[in-house]
C-alpha cells in the first residue's frame, strides 16, 4: 500500500477554533465545522481584494416529492424574494395575506374541476395584488449589488442548490448579514409571478435539443433513482399545482446549518473570518436532517433503445451506468473516457473518426454523481450515414481497448494532462472555491480530493482492459435523436397575470441598515502596463513578457495584425490544418506528440487578427514551438484529406442550418448588418469543392514571413529569449489590404424565420453613434441601472411585475474599434401569447428613461466598487494593451471610467440617453412558429421580411 501524499491535520487557531488541513496543500485550504453543524472552507487568494464565495446546500431536485417535481429549483427561485426583514414594507400585513395565499394553493391543487381550478386561481392573482402593495421586488438583488458584488445567481441540480457571489472583501460583514438573513427564513412573496418565470424556463428547456436528448437518457438509465426521474424543472403537471406548503417544509428541512456549506476563497484573514461566520451563522440552529431511504437501480442486463425527434440534424448517444463519483469504477471510466476522447485530441475517437473525418463527430465523456454515474458516447453521422452505422464505429473503438489495442504512452500523458488541468483550475479563487463546494456536496474530504491524481496515477494499462470487458456489455442505453417534429412538447398556457406593484423606490429597514453602514473604501488600483509588461526585439519583431507569478504553466502568443477581412479563407486554412501532417508526421502522429508533451496548440481567427497559441508546462515550451513550425512549415497538402474536409465543412454548415441558437446568432445579425456582411461572406459551396489544398497550406508556410508580435507569459523570460530566435522568420510579405464591410443604418424592418418551438424569441438592434470613449462610464452604469441583471429596470418591470418573460435584456454595446458605431440590443424570449405584451412593455420602458434616483445611487456605487476592487493580473495584463490599443488608448483606461462614474449625476445618465439611445432605430428579429404570430402587432413594428437560412448565413 502505497502512503498517502497528502494527510489530514488539525489544528487549533488563536481563538480556539479547531480546523483541518491537509499536507503538501499548496492552497493551504483551511476546514472549519461550527457547533450547529456548518462546514466552512476557507483559502487565500490574493489576486484582487475580492472575495468568492459560494453556499453549497446538499440538496437538489433528487429530494423533491414525488407529487412536487421541480420544487427545489423553484425554491432556489424564491431565494432571491426576500424574508421577513428583506424585501417587506409592512411584515405582518403581507404575511396575513401570503398566508391566504398558501392556503389557496393547497385548495387549487387538490380541486379537479379545470373551472374551479381557474376561479380560485382568479382570487391568487387578486390577492396577490394586494400583496403585492407592501413588497419590495429584488430586494435582496438591490442589497447585495450595493456591496458591489458580481457573478450573483445560483443553480439547482441534482443533489445541490448552490449560491454564488464574488464580493469586495471589505463587505465580507454585510454580506455574512445579507446572507445569514437569507438562510434563516424564507418568504413567498411574489410567487404567483415568479411561478410563471419558471414555467418560461421549462419552456425554454423544451426548445434545447441537448436537454430533450438527455431527459430521455437519464429516464432510461435509471428507471427508479430520481437521477433518471425527478428533472430539475421539474414536470409541467406539478409547476401547474406548486405548493407554498411544501417548499416551506422542504426549506425546514433541508436548507439546515448541518447540510450546508460556506466556501470562501479570495483576500481574506484566516481568524477574523471564522470569526465573523460563527457571529452570524453560528447561532442558526442544528436539525436533524429527514431520513432516506436509498434507491438502488437493478443492473441493466439489455440494450435499451429510445427515440427522439427535433428539427436538429441527427445524432446517436450511448450511455453505460457507473458507480458513484470517486469509486474505483468511476475513475476507470473517466480513464478509458479519455482515451476516447482527451483534450489534446489524441483518443482514439479523436484520431480515428474526427481527425480521418469518418462521420461528422464523436465524442466520449463521464459524469460522476453523488449516488452513481455514467460513461457515455455521442456520435453525429453523415447525412450518407445511418445512426446505426455511427453506432458502430463508436463501439469498433471501445472494442479496441477491450483488446488493448492503445498506445502505452496514452496512460501517462492522461495523468499529466490531469494534472496540468488540476493545476489551472486551481491557480483562481474562483476555480479552486468550485473545486471545494464540488467537494463538500459529493460528501468527500480535501485529503480525498488531493489525493485523486495519486489514484489515478495506480491504474495499470491491465487494470483499464479488464475493467473494460467487464464493464462494456450489451448493457447500455442508445438515444436515437432523430430528425423530425417533437410530438412531447407541452405547451403551457398563459393563466392570466395581472401585474404586481414592485414598489421600486421602497426601501425596508433592513436595506436601509445595510446602505448606512458604512465600510471603509477599497481604493482602486490602476495598473501602469509599461511597468508590468517586459518587452524587447528579436530580429526585428516585438516581444513581449509577463511573468507568471502562481505555476509553473507558460504560454506563448503569435499575434498576426490581420485576420479574416485582409483574407476571407484564413479561418478555412487554419481549419484544414488541423487535419493535415507533415513529410514527417502523418495527422495521427501529430496530435500524439503534442499530447506526449502536454502542449495545447490553438487557432483563432477573428476579423482583425489571427492569434497561434501554445500553453502548458513550460519545460516543454519550446519542443512546443519547434513542433508548430515542423508542422506548418512542412505541412502536407493531402488533397484526399482535403476533399474530405470540404465535405465535412460543407456537412457542419447544413447541421449548423438546424440549430436554434445557431439561426438567432445569424438572424440577429443579420438584423443588424444585413447580407453584406462579413458574416455572410464565406466561400462558397463550389469553390470549396474545386480548390486545391494547396491553396490554403501555402497561406500556413507562408505566414511566418508575415509581421506579427509574440508575447510570452512564464516564469523564465532569459531563457525564452535565447531560444526564440531559432524560430523566428525574416519579414519579407506585406499584409493585404482589408475588406471594408457596410455598417448600414438600421430601422423599420422585422425579419422573421419559421422554426418549430414552443417559445419565441426576439432582438431588436439599432446602430448608435460611432463609438465615443467618453461614454464608457455612462454606458456602464445604464447598463448595470436599466438593461442587465436582477435588479434592472427591465428585468423588474418585464419578469417581476409581469411575469412576461423568463429573459429579458437591454444591452448598450460599445465597439470594440475606433470609428466603428455602438449597437443597442433588446431580447426578450418568451411564450407567443405574450410576447406583443413583452415588446409593449419594452418599448414604454424605452421611450422614456424611467428615473429611479435609489437605484441609479445603487448601479452607480455598484460599479464603483467593482472597479475598486478588481485588478488586471496574469495574461490579461498583456492582452488589455491589444483591446485598449484598438480604441487609442494606452493607459489603464478603468482610471477615467471610474472617475466618470463618480462625478455622475442621474441626468448625465439622462442626457446619454436622449442623445444616443432615443433617437436610434431599430430592426426587429423574430424566431419561433409563424403560426404563432401576432401579424398586425407584428407589421406595427416595420416592414415584415421572411427571410431564408440561405440569407442569414450566405450559404
Amino acid at each position: 500500500m502505497i502512503d498517502k501524499k497528502h494527510k489530514e491535520t488539525v489544528h487549533t487557531d488563536t481563538n480556539h477554533y479547531e480546523y483541518t488541513t491537509v499536507t503538501n496543500d499548496e492552497n493551504k485550504v483551511r476546514i472549519y465545522q461550527l457547533k450547529n453543524g456548518l462546514k466552512v472552507f476557507l483559502a487565500q487568494n490574493f489576486d484582487a481584494p475580492r472575495i468568492q464565495t459560494f453556499i453549497p446546500v446538499r440538496t437538489g431536485s433528487n429530494n423533491d416529492p414525488s407529487d412536487n417535481t421541480g420544487l427545489a429549483h423553484y425554491l432556489e427561485h424564491m431565494m432571491f424574494k426576500g424574508t421577513s426583514k428583506i424585501g417587506t414594507q409592512n411584515w405582518e400585513k403581507e404575511k396575513e395575506l401570503l398566508n391566504q395565499i398558501s392556503d389557496l394553493y393547497e385548495t387549487h391543487k387538490t380541486e379537479q374541476d379545470p373551472e374551479k381550478k381557474k376561479e380560485i386561481y382568479k382570487k391568487i392573482d387578486q390577492i396577490s395584488q394586494e400583496a403585492s402593495e407592501y413588497a419590495i421586488a429584488n430586494e435582496y438583488d438591490k442589497a447585495i449589488s450595493s456591496l458591489g458584488a458580481s457573478g450573483t445567481n445560483a443553480h439547482t441540480w441534482f443533489d445541490e442548490t448552490v449560491y454564488k457571489n464574488n464580493i469586495p472583501n471589505n463587505e465580507l460583514e454585510k454580506w455574512l448579514k445579507i446572507e445569514k438573513e437569507r438562510f434563516s427564513e424564507i418568504v413567498l412573496r411574489l410567487f404567483h409571478t415568479e411561478l410563471e418565470s419558471v414555467y418560461e424556463e421549462f419552456n425554454r428547456a423544451q426548445d434545447n435539443d441537448t436537454r430533450l436528448v438527455n431527459y430521455e437518457l437519464m429516464d432510461a438509465l435509471f428507471p427508479t433513482h430520481p437521477n433518471g426521474q425527478q428533472t430539475t424543472l421539474g414536470k409541467p403537471e406539478h409547476l401547474k399545482n406548486p405548493s407554498m406548503k411544501a417548499i416551506h417544509k422542504y426549506f425546514d428541512e433541508y436548507y439546515v446549518p448541518n447540510n450546508y456549506a460556506l466556501v470562501l476563497v479570495g483576500d481574506l484573514d484566516f481568524e477574523k473570518t471564522i470569526q465573523l461566520i460563527d457571529r452570524y451563522f453560528g447561532a442558526i440552529p442544528y436539525r436533524e436532517l429527514p431520513e432516506k431511504t436509498p434507491v438502488i437501480e437493478k443492473p441493466i442486463s439489455e440494450i435499451i433503445k429510445r427515440t427522439v425527434k427535433s428539427p436538429t440534424t441527427p445524432r446517436i448517444q450511448l450511455a453505460w451506468r457507473t458507480d458513484s463519483y470517486g469509486t474505483r469504477e468511476a475513475m476507470l471510466a473517466d480513464i478509458v473516457v479519455n482515451i476516447l476522447s482527451n483534450r489534446g485530441e489524441a483518443g482514439l475517437l479523436d484520431l480515428h473518426i474526427n481527425q480521418t473525418q469518418k462521420m461528422l463527430w464523436a465524442q466520449a465523456f463521464s459524469v460522476g454523481l453523488k449516488q452513481y454515474g455514467y460513461f457515455s458516447i455521442v456520435a453525429v453521422p453523415k447525412e450518407t450515414q445511418t445512426l446505426d452505422q455511427a453506432k458502430e464505429m463508436v463501439l469498433e473503438e471501445i472494442e479496441l481497448i477491450k483488446k488493448g489495442d492503445f498506445p502505452d504512452w496514452i496512460l501517462p500523458a492522461i495523468i499529466n494532462d490531469f494534472k496540468l488541468q488540476r493545476m489551472k483550475g486551481l491557480e483562481t479563487a474562483e476555480g479552486l472555491a468550485t473545486t471545494l463546494y464540488d467537494t463538500y456536496i459529493k460528501g468527500r474530504t480535501w485529503e480525498q480530493e488531493l489525493n485523486e491524481m495519486d489514484e489515478y496515477a495506480r491504474f495499470t494499462k491491465e487494470d483499464v482492459v479488464n475493467f473494460a470487458n467487464t464493464f462494456f456489455k450489451d448493457n447500455y442505453v442508445m438515444v436515437y435523436k432523430e430528425k423530425g417534429i417533437n410530438d412531447k412538447l407541452v405547451r403551457v398556457e398563459n393563466p392570466g397575470i395581472t401585474p404586481v406593484k414592485i414598489n421600486r423606490e421602497a426601501q425596508s429597514e433592513f436595506l436601509k441598515g445595510i446602505l448606512a453602514d458604512k465600510t471603509e473604501d477599497i481604493q482602486p488600483d490602476f495598473i501602469d502596463y509599461q511597468k508590468e509588461i517586459t518587452t524587447d526585439t528579436i530580429h526585428g519583431k516585438k516581444l513581449s513578457f509577463v511573468k507568471n507569478k502562481y505555476n509553473d504553466i507558460a504560454q506563448v502568443h503569435f499575434i498576426f495584425p490581420f485576420g479574416s477581412d485582409h483574407d476571407r479563407d484564413l479561418g478555412i486554412s487554419t481549419q484544414l490544418l488541423q487535419y493535415l501532417g507533415t513529410r514527417d508526421l502523418s495527422p495521427e502522429d501529430l496530435k500524439k506528440e503534442f499530447f506526449k508533451i502536454g502542449i495545447n496548440n490553438d487557432f483563432k481567427t477573428t476579423h482583425n487578427q489571427l492569434l497561434i497559441s501554445l500553453s502548458g508546462l513550460e519545460e516543454n515550451i519550446e519542443k512546443g514551438i519547434a513542433l508548430l513550425q515542423h508542422w506548418m512549415f512542412d505541412v502536407n497538402p493531402d488533397q484526399e484529406i482535403y476533399t474530405q474536409f470540404a465535405g465535412t465543412v460543407l456537412e457542419n454548415r447544413q447541421a449548423i442550418k438546424k440549430d436554434k441558437n445557431r439561426i438567432m446568432t445569424a438572424l440577429t445579425t443579420y438584423t443588424k448588418l444585413g447580407n453584406t456582411s462579413r458574416f455572410t461572406d464565406v466561400i462558397s459551396k463550389e469553390e470549396l469543392k474545386n480548390s486545391k489544398a494547396e491553396i490554403f497550406t501555402d497561406r500556413m508556410k507562408k505566414l511566418f514571413n508575415y509581421p506579427y508580435q509574440i508575447f510570452f507569459y512564464g516564469k523564465d523570460f532569459d531563457n525564452f529569449r535565447q531560444y526564440i530566435g531559432k524560430y523566428t522568420e525574416p519579414e519579407t510579405l506585406h499584409i493585404p489590404a482589408p475588406k471594408l464591410y457596410p455598417e448600414p443604418e438600421t430601422g423599420g424592418y422585422v425579419y422573421f424565420i419559421n422554426y418549430d418551438m414552443v417559445q419565441m424569441e426576439m432582438s431588436k438592434a439599432g446602430k448608435g453613434n460611432s463609438v465615443n470613449t467618453a461614454n464608457f462610464g455612462k454606458i456602464n452604469v445604464f447598463n448595470e441601472y436599466f438593461g442587465r441583471g436582477l435588479s434592472s429596470i427591465v428585468f423588474q418591470e418585464i419578469r417581476e411585475s409581469k411575469s412576461l418573460a423568463y429573459s429579458a435584456y437591454v444591452s448598450y454595446a460599445a465597439s470594440s474599434e475606433l470609428n466603428h458605431p455602438d449597437y443597442i440590443t433588446t431580447y426578450i424570449g418568451t411564450q407567443p401569447d405574450k410576447l406583443m405584451i413583452a415588446v409593449d412593455t419594452m418599448n414604454e420602458l424605452m421611450n422614456e428613461l424611467p428615473e429611479v434616483p435609489i437605484q441609479f445611487e445603487n448601479a452607480k456605487n455598484a460599479a464603483l466598487k467593482q472597479i475598486a476592487s478588481t485588478r488586471v493580473t496574469r495574461n490579461n495584463i498583456f492582452f488589455n494593451t491589444l483591446r485598449l490599443g484598438k480604441l487609442g488608448i494606452s493607459h489603464d483606461f478603468r482610471k477615467d471610467i471610474y472617475e466618470q462614474i463618480k462625478n455622475m449625476k442621474f441626468e448625465d445618465m439622462k442626457e446619454f440617453y436622449q442623445a444616443e439611445i432615443k433617437p436610434v432605430n431599430f430592426n426587429t428579429a423574430i424566431l419561433g412558429k409563424k403560426e404563432n404570430l401576432d401579424m398586425e402587432a407584428v407589421n406595427k413594428m416595420g416592414n415584415f421580411i421572411e427571410v431564408s437560412l440561405e440569407d442569414i448565413f450566405g450559404h
